[in-house]
């Protein structure tokens, strides 16, 4: 189990993140109890609703490694904890879920052209 306290600089805080590789790591390495079936189904959703917290949060994070560890442990439980109840439908989190209404790009077949040198 990963403390805060092992921590001397944030950079090597975040050295050891660089070296996560999926939700599960990260929730782990964290030390945050969750349920494999909603990682499972929401685990990108999870990780970039993740990074979108620090993104958001940039200019408010600590200097000290404990306090660095404790905030990030704390958006990531808030990334998962959006999922529990709900939905990447629902969430949002993605540019794929934030499209317009399906049918808006449709193309019909007699508006393609063909290239040059290609079949006719």
């Amino acid at each position: 189990m990963n403390t805060a306290s092992r921590f001397t600089s944030t950079e090597e805080l975040e050295d050891e993140m660089q070296e996560l590789e999926s939700a599960e790591d990260f929730l782990e390495f964290f030390a945050i109890d969750f349920v494999p079936s909603v990682v499972q189904v929401n685990r990108l959703h999870i990780l970039q609703r993740f990074h979108n917290h620090i993104h958001a949060g940039k200019a408010a994070l600590p200097d000290q490694p404990y306090a660095l560890f404790n905030t990030y442990r704390q958006l990531l439980e808030q990334a998962y904890q959006s999922f529990i109840n709900s939905s990447a439908q629902q969430e949002k989190v993605l540019k794929v879920f934030n499209r317009n209404e399906p049918g808006k790009g449709f193309v019909s077949l007699s508006a393609i052209q063909s290239v040059a040198g290609g079949p006719k």
